[in-house]
């Protein structure tokens, strides 16, 4: 086995950073061998990574939108330029397979960067018009400052792109806490910003645990806004972290997105859909289909269907092209999915395919469909994020639209139906950021992601994203230069004789 190599505990003021802190080993959960080491940095770190950040917003915040579209465009041409390392990286920490970083988050990546790089050059404000007789008013939009930024392993790049970028083409200076287990290519994204010209100290990076740099960044004094993407418990703590200094708060928080299938649904396409919505990425994304909730007419059918492909899903080497599932983010994890999977199985669900931890090294866990669960059991109820998938029928429309409806979360859903008045029904109906008609789970960047309730507000991607990220100000100029306005005359007397 060869040495991991060392890397650094961040990238602040446009070069590497090193800390003091604790030996930290960044393991590759597929073979559990290690691939990087990092000190990891703490509390002194994030006011020195804050500190750069501030320095530098202010002539990052002045330039015009064609310089800082200039460097997003030069930014998504390196980007791809270093695509090949990225996908490695992003294999290597987090077990991912070769064909999800190639095909989807890597590209992925770059397309938001390329799609910021254009909307940056529109950030204009409104010509308001004259709403009073003696002023003229106009918007201008302003960006929020020093922006903290906090991401999660599951999709290390991406998440930080899609917090990142938004960012800076409004003009703020960043300050990102990637996790701590799945740092490569964050750091590996700044080396390359810096070289694209982005100004030193406008992004750092700082690598540390959430409970010493993550909740020391949420609640620094000199950051004017936090965003988070990663669980609804650890949201709720970073909320409140943020709230002591009245900083501006962007939360993506967990999800159990229902994928309703009704009684006209084309069958195949919603037995393809659930596999392949609740395997991405080995179930490891808050958007991952985890309730089936289906019609009596379709269920038998749809639970042999879905175990039968689940079956011939290729499980393995993630630096293999043919592999659909790799490893799930560490052991500890997989546990956790299948400490799920067996009390759904010791309550009475009935678990069709998968459900048992695999012999051999890895975090390997099986796709895995559990049928017959009961509303109010854990598996219905709570986020697995893993490659689970568990099924319950329904009575009719509104039973269908109710199921889909009791959680606390609102981040995304399916319903699949050829019938459009049950389309636009549920589209309607069903609480949630995003609502796919006869899909699940297809992201692009011009269209905004977010969502509802335990699952977060605000909005990633999109124009709409900009907005947390801007201030609105308004200014009302005086329009014909009288000493003595009308309102002056109407509430005050100012030294002249009173009623």
């Amino acid at each position: 086995m060869s040495s991991p190599t060392s890397i650094p505990s961040g990238w602040i003021d446009g070069k590497p950073h090193h800390s003091t802190g604790a030996d930290h080993i960044v393991i590759n959960p597929a073979t559990d061998e290690p691939v990087a080491t990092v000190k990891l940095a703490g509390r002194g770190d994030i006011d020195t990574a804050v500190a750069s950040a501030r320095a530098a917003q202010p002539a990052w915040g002045r330039a015009t939108p064609a310089e800082r579209a200039g460097v997003l465009l030069a930014l998504a041409r390196a980007l791809d330029a270093e695509s090949d390392l990225l996908i490695a990286e992003e294999v290597a920490h987090t077990g991912k397979p070769v064909r999800l970083a190639t095909e989807f988050d890597i590209p992925g990546s770059i397309d938001n960067v390329d799609f910021f790089a254009g909307v940056a050059r529109n950030l204009e404000g409104k010509a308001s018009g004259e709403y009073s007789g003696d002023h003229t008013s106009s918007i201008r939009r302003e960006p929020v400052g020093v922006v903290g930024t906090i991401t999660p392993w599951n999709y290390p790049l991406q998440m930080a792109v899609w917090k990142v970028i938004p960012a800076l083409a409004a003009g703020c200076a960043v300050v990102l806490k990637p996790a701590e287990i799945t740092p490569l290519t964050t750091l590996t994204m700044a080396r390359i910003a810096t070289e694209a010209g982005l100004p030193d100290g406008v992004l750092n990076i700082v690598v540390g645990t959430g409970p010493e740099a993550g909740a020391h960044l949420a609640g620094h004094p000199d950051v004017d806004m936090v965003t988070f993407t990663g669980s609804s418990a650890v949201g709720r703590q970073v909320m409140a972290q943020a709230a002591t200094n009245g900083a501006r708060i962007q939360l993506e928080l967990g999800g159990k997105a229902p994928f309703v299938v009704f009684d006209d649904a084309d069958l195949q396409a919603a037995i393809h859909g659930a596999v392949a919505g609740s395997i991405i990425n080995g179930g490891q994304d808050c958007t991952a289909a985890t309730r089936a909730i289906v019609a009596p007419a379709l269920y038998d059918d749809f639970v042999d269907g879905v175990a039968d492909l689940m079956s011939r899903v290729v499980i393995g080497d993630p630096t293999d092209p043919a592999t659909d599932l790799g490893s799930l983010i560490s052991r500890r994890h997989r546990d956790k999915v299948a400490g799920m999977v067996d009390r759904a199985r010791a309550v009475g669900a009935r678990v069709v395919t998968g459900g048992s931890v695999p012999d051999g090294q890895g975090a390997f866990y099986p796709p895995t469909l559990v049928a017959d669960v009961a509303e109010d059991s854990e598996i219905y109820r709570d986020e697995v994020f893993g490659p689970v998938l568990a099924v319950s029928r329904f009575t009719d429309d509104d039973d269908a639209i109710r199921r889909a409806n009791d959680t606390p979360y609102g981040l995304a859903a399916s319903a699949w139906t050829r019938d459009v008045y049950r389309a636009q029904r549920a589209s309607r109906e069903i609480h949630a950021g995003c609502v796919w008609i006869n899909d699940h789970i297809p992201i692009i960047s011009e269209m905004p992601h977010g969502g509802f309730g335990a699952s977060g507000f605000g909005k990633d991607m999109s124009t709409y994203s900009l907005d947390e990220y801007l201030l609105i100000k308004h200014v009302m100029s005086d329009i014909h230069g009288v000493a003595e306005k009308e309102w002056h005359r109407t509430i005050f007397t100012l030294g002249g004789p009173t009623a």
